[in-house]
This record gives structure tokens, sequence and C-alpha cells, in this order.
């Protein structure tokens, strides 16, 4: 048995779930909660929020999975073969473009512009209000869904792989 389909795989599969359930709990219940704080405490919690992502667990597994979906994405694109092959590499790109590149594309500059700007000023409450709020939970939840879809193709590429699936009908 291969390493990645050993270790890499089955580990995938859980961060890719567990990155997708952080996502999933801002877009069901963080975000609507801030939102309900005047203007200025939700700035000021995501601002707090913003910072210390970077000194935990969830960074290093959100980063390390961009870089294991690239391997992920070559290992089933070119060294399996048939469906299930197909869809682990799907696994990986999916995670690339749908997680990580969104965060790089669209959530990270609004974190970074939020960042910016005191929490007390008018600015600040229309930026969370009006922009930061609709376009960063929307955007999250994509993160969210892409999340979930690469844990789902990465499973079904698995059973499919070893199991001989086959559908029915």
């Amino acid at each position: 048995m291969h390493i990645t389909t050993l270790f890499l795989i089955p580990f995938a599969t859980l961060a890719y779930a567990f990155v997708g359930g952080v996502f999933l709990a801002f877009s069901d219940f963080v975000m609507r909660a801030l939102a309900l704080t005047s203007g200025h405490g939700g700035v000021d919690a995501m601002q707090k929020i913003n910072r210390e992502v970077f000194r935990w667990i969830f960074m290093p597994l959100f980063l390390g999975m961009a870089a294991g979906s690239v391997a992920i994405a070559a290992y089933g694109g070119f060294a399996l073969t048939g469906t299930g092959g197909t869809l682990i590499m799907l696994s990986g790109l999916v995670y690339l473009i749908g997680c990580f590149g969104v965060t790089i594309v669209f959530n990270v500059p609004m974190n970074n512009a939020l960042a910016e700007l005191e929490t007390t000023g008018a600015s600040a409450r229309d930026y969370w209000v009006q922009t930061y709020l609709p376009r960063w939970t929307f955007w999250n939840s994509v993160r969210t869904l892409a999340c979930a879809l690469s844990a789902a193709l990465l499973l079904y590429g698995q059973i499919w792989m070893h199991q001989g699936f086959v559908p029915a009908g």
C-alpha cells in the first residue's frame, strides 16, 4: 500500500472535515451572533479572531492541507486510474480552489481591510454592516461547501478504489 493511501488520504479526509467545520460554525452562528452586537462590538471581536487564528492549530492545518491537496491532486491524477483516481484528484483541486483560493482572493483582503479600521469609527461600522458581514459570510460559506465536497470526494474516491464500488441502477 502506498504511503499516500495509508496516511495522507485518511488524514486529509479528516482535515478537510475539521477545516470545513470551523468555517461552518462561522457561517452558521458566529457571524450571526457578531451581527447582533453593536457594529463596533462585531468589528472588535472579528479583529481579535483574525489575529488569534494564526496562533493555534487551525492555521497549520489550513495551510498544510493546501500543500497536501497539491499532493493529493497529483496522486489522484497521475498515479491512479479510473473514477476513483478522478474523485481523489478532484478532492485536492476543490480544496485548493474552493477553500484556499477563495480565502486568499476574497476573505483575506476583507480581513485586512477590517484590521485597518478603528473599531469605534463610523466607517468601521458601515464597512462591517454593508460589506464585511454579507460578503465575508458568503465566501466563508463557499469555503465550507468546498471543504465538505473535498472530504466527500476523497472518501468516495477511496471507497471506489478499495471496495470495487459499483453504482446502483
